[in-house]
C-alpha cells in the first residue's frame, strides 16, 4: 500500500491543472457578462433562438425545421455512441493495472508506479466518458421535444409551447451537447495523465490555449478601421429595422 507521500508529485500536478482550467472558464464567465456574444457558445444561443421564432412564425419552414433537427439529433446519437465505446474501451484498463502502469511510466521523470494511483486515474477518465454519454443522451431528448414543439403553430400554443419557451428547450440541447464535447476535451489531460504527471500539466496548459481560440468568437465581417460602411439599398432599408430588433431583443 503506497503512502500519501507518494503520490504528491501528482497530487500537485493534478490540483494545478484543475485551478488552470477553473481560472480560464472564470476569466471567460467575466467576458460573458460584459458581453454575451464573445463567445462562440453566445452567438450559436442567439442563433437557435432567432431560427426557433422565424421556423415557428413562418408555418413553409416545417420541413426545413424537421430536416435540421434530424441532424442535428443524428450527430448528438453518433457522440454518444462514441461515448459508450470509450467507456467499455476505459473498463477494460481496470484490469490490466499491473502490467501496464509501469510500462506507460517509462517516459515519467517523476510520479507514483503505484497501482492504486493507476486505478484512480483511470475511474477520472472513465467518470468524464459517462459525463459526455449522459450529456449528448440528454441532447437527444431534448432534441426530440423540439421537433414536436417547433412545428406548433405560434397562435395556437400552449405558453410552455410559446417560440421563447422552444428555444429554451433547444437551448438546453444545445447546452448538453456542448458538454458532451468538453468532457471529450477534458479526457485529453487525463489520457496523458496516466503516462506521467508532468504529461498531464503540459497538455492541460495545450488545452486551455486550444480552448481560447476555439471559444473566442472573431468578429470577422466587421469592417475595418478606415473603410466607409456601404450604402443600403432599398431592400436593406426596408429589413434593417427587423433586424435590429431581433438582435438586440435577445443579446440583452
Amino acid at each position: 500500500m503506497a503512502s500519501i507521500a507518494d503520490f504528491e508529485t501528482d497530487l500537485v500536478a493534478f490540483t494545478l491543472s484543475a485551478a488552470l482550467v477553473i481560472a480560464y472558464y472564470g476569466f471567460l464567465n467575466l467576458k460573458v457578462r460584459a458581453n454575451p456574444t464573445y463567445t462562440i457558445h453566445g452567438v450559436n444561443a442567439l442563433a437557435r433562438s432567432l431560427w426557433v421564432e422565424h421556423i415557428m412564425r413562418n408555418a413553409s419552414k416545417d420541413v426545413m425545421a424537421v430536416q435540421t433537427l434530424r441532424n442535428f439529433i443524428m450527430g448528438s446519437s453518433l457522440m454518444a455512441s462514441t461515448a459508450a465505446l470509450l467507456v467499455i474501451g476505459t473498463l477494460t484498463l481496470t484490469g490490466q493495472a499491473e502490467n501496464i502502469s509501469q510500462s506507460w511510466h517509462a517516459l515519467s521523470l517523476k510520479g507514483s508506479f503505484a497501482t492504486e494511483l493507476w486505478i484512480i486515474k483511470v475511474m477520472f477518465l472513465l467518470l468524464d466518458f459517462i459525463v459526455a454519454f449522459f450529456a449528448f443522451a440528454m441532447s437527444v431528448r431534448l432534441s426530440n421535444h423540439v421537433v414536436f414543439m417547433v412545428n406548433v403553430p405560434e397562435h395556437d400554443a400552449h405558453h410552455n409551447l410559446s417560440p421563447k419557451a422552444v428555444a429554451r428547450r433547444l437551448q438546453r440541447a444545445g447546452n448538453m451537447f456542448a458538454v458532451g464535447m468538453r468532457a471529450f476535451f477534458f479526457a485529453v489531460p487525463l489520457v496523458f495523465w496516466l503516462f506521467g504527471p508532468y504529461f498531464l500539466l503540459a497538455s492541460s496548459i495545450g488545452l486551455v490555449i486550444a480552448l481560447y481560440h476555439l471559444d473566442r468568437c472573431e468578429p470577422e465581417d466587421a469592417p475595418e478601421a478606415g473603410t466607409q460602411p456601404a450604402v443600403p439599398t432599398p431592400a436593406m432599408q426596408a429589413v434593417a429595422p427587423q433586424v435590429v430588433s431581433m438582435q438586440a431583443k435577445y443579446a440583452k
